[in-house]
C-alpha cells in the first residue's frame, strides 16, 4: 500500500517466476490491492512480488532475435493487436507492424541489441516493449525462445530455433546468410485461440494472466485479409 501510494495507481501487481503471467493483476483501485497481493504472495511461494506501475493505453510490440555475443539478428518485430496489459500469448500480433512510426521501430532495433550483447545471449532473446506518445518502454526481456519463435520462422521463412541451437554451441551468425525481417512481402498475424466457447462460465475478460489454449497464423497481402484468415484459422 506505500509503495503504490508512493509511485500511483493502476499498478502491475505480479509474482516473480511463474509461467503464463499467473496471479498477475492490474490494480485501479486501492481496494483491489490486498487481495491481489495475497494472490501474487501464494503464487510466489518464498519468491518476490513485483509492484509497477502500469501504462495505460500503450501499445506492445514483441522482439524475436537471436546473438551470437558479438553481433546480433533482429528475427522480427511484431506488434501487438491488444494494448499492453494483455499476456502476449493471448494477443493477436502482427508481422511487419501497421501503426508505429519508424523512428519508434529503430529505437526498438538498437535497444535489443545493446540488451542482448549487454546480457551476454547466446542464442534466442524475447524482448517486450510498450509504445505510448512517441515513447519506447521495455517490460521485459526473456533470454530464451518465446511462444512466437515457430511464427516468426514460418512469416520470414527463416529456421530461427535450428540456427538458434547451433549459435548456442558456438556457430556465429556470419556462417548464416539472414535477410532483413521486413523485407517480406506479405503481412503476417499470429491469433490465440481461446477457450471460452468450451467453458461458458470462465471470464471471457483478457488480462496479463495467459487464458489461450492455442495459435494460429494467417497470411496475405493486407493486413485486413491476414486478420481475418487468422480469425477463420482461430474458430472465430
Amino acid at each position: 500500500i506505500q509503495i503504490a501510494d508512493k509511485i500511483g495507481l493502476p499498478l502491475m501487481v505480479r509474482p516473480s517466476y511463474v509461467l503464463g503471467g499467473r496471479a498477475m493483476e492490474i490494480v485501479h483501485e486501492k481496494s483491489q490491492l490486498k487481495n491481489f497481493v495475497e494472490e501474487a504472495f501464494k503464487a510466489a511461494e518464498k519468491n518476490p512480488i513485483l509492484v509497477d506501475k502500469f501504462i495505460n493505453h500503450a501499445m506492445e510490440v514483441d522482439v524475436d532475435a537471436i546473438s551470437d555475443g558479438k553481433q546480433v539478428h533482429v528475427a522480427g518485430i511484431m506488434q501487438h493487436i491488444e494494448e499492453a496489459g494483455i499476456h502476449s500469448g493471448d494477443s493477436a500480433c502482427v508481422l511487419p507492424p501497421y501503426k508505429i512510426t519508424s523512428s519508434a521501430i529503430e529505437k526498438i532495433n538498437i535497444i535489443t541489441k545493446q540488451l542482448a550483447i549487454k546480457l551476454n545471449v547466446i542464442g534466442l532473446i524475447n524482448i517486450q516493449f510498450a509504445y505510448k506518445n512517441g515513447k519506447v518502454y521495455t517490460l521485459e526481456v526473456n533470454p530464451r525462445a518465446s511462444r512466437t519463435i515457430p511464427f516468426v520462422s514460418k512469416a520470414t521463412n527463416t529456421p530461427l530455433a535450428k540456427i538458434a541451437a547451433q549459435v548456442s554451441v558456438g556457430a556465429s551468425l556470419d556462417q548464416f546468410q539472414l535477410k532483413p525481417w521486413d523485407q517480406i512481402p506479405h503481412v503476417a498475424v499470429k491469433e490465440a485461440v481461446l477457450p471460452f466457447n468450451k467453458f461458458p462460465d470462465e471470464s471471457i475478460f483478457l488480462s496479463p494472466e495467459m487464458k489461450s489454449t492455442g495459435e494460429v497464423m494467417g497470411i496475405s497481402k493486407s493486413l485486413g485479409s491476414a486478420f481475418k484468415r487468422a480469425c477463420i484459422g482461430a474458430g472465430n
